[in-house]
């Protein structure tokens, strides 16, 4: 009979998750709980962000603490990492993986500010994140870095409406790159995941025009979109990856772009 014991690979680290209160951060806050770590976990929902601190808390006691975070702030990001760290005494890993779908519109009816406002969650907020988590993954001597962008901007470009999103996403990519060379002799790993289709409530931060009909380009799929498994991906799925990223069995992986979509992408 299979166990279903989880491996301990980061008994002894800390590690912060990003957009934990719900979705696939709150998937892999509480696998890297499972699995040993201690969590800062930072939200911008008061309400999400405490009931996974409250679920991971009675499981794992003592294991979690949370922020509530808006990502594109500095001060909060600052604030969260700092005192996250201070009460657990360092920081091992970073998942950066808070961000929303925002505004979805045709290119000339997206307002400047809407723009602005999804770039800054999406890119700024990864660039916020593993700025202020840098000093504390240095001064362990190590760490690893995952940062959650998509298969939209990267591999597909058929989310009609979806520029800003989809440009964020692809400025992670660089982004993440970059970092890893740049981090390579500090022993700082950095990867970055393409979800496609992943069961979430991304989508309550998305904000359609009605005017995107205009602009679609018609695409069927009779068999559906998702080859592998015929639905979309679990938040599990993900956090599995993550959590492999961010161990010891990684140690040789950085600069990578890794794709879970279940073949999705392939179909576009």
């Amino acid at each position: 009979m299979e166990s279903t014991t989880q491996p301990q690979r980061f008994t002894g680290q800390v590690a912060l998750v990003t957009g934990a209160g719900s979705g696939i951060g709150r998937a892999t806050a509480l696998k890297f709980a499972e699995q040993g770590a201690r969590v800062i976990i930072c939200d911008l929902s008061p309400e999400r962000i405490h009931e996974t601190e409250a679920e991971i808390n009675e499981k794992y006691p003592d294991a979690a603490k949370a922020f509530v975070t808006n990502i594109a702030d500095e001060e909060q990001v600052k604030q969260a990492v700092q005192e996250g760290a201070a009460h657990f005494g360092g920081l091992h890993v970073v998942f950066a993986n808070a961000g929303i779908n925002g505004a979805v519109a045709p290119i000339d009816e997206i307002s400047y500010e809407d723009w602005q406002r999804t770039i800054n969650t999406n890119l700024g907020g990864t660039f916020l994140t593993i700025k202020y988590s840098l000093p504390y993954l240095r001064e362990q001597g190590s760490g690893s870095i995952v940062i959650t962008s998509s298969i939209n901007g990267n591999t597909t470009f058929a989310s009609f409406g979806m520029s800003a999103y989809s440009a964020s996403k692809a400025g992670q990519v660089a982004f993440a790159k970059m970092a890893a060379l740049e981090l390579a002799r500090s022993k700082i790993r950095v990867n970055v995941i393409c979800p496609g289709a992943i069961s979430t409530n991304i989508d309550q931060s998305t904000e359609r025009n009605e005017s995107v009909e205009k602009i679609a380009i018609p695409m069927e799929f009779p068999q559906g979109r998702q080859p592998l498994a015929g639905q979309s991906g679990s938040v599990e799925n993900v956090a599995d990856l993550v959590t492999f990223l961010s161990s010891s069995e990684a140690s040789h992986i950085t600069g990578a772009q890794i794709t879970i979509d279940g073949a999705e992408s392939l179909l576009c």
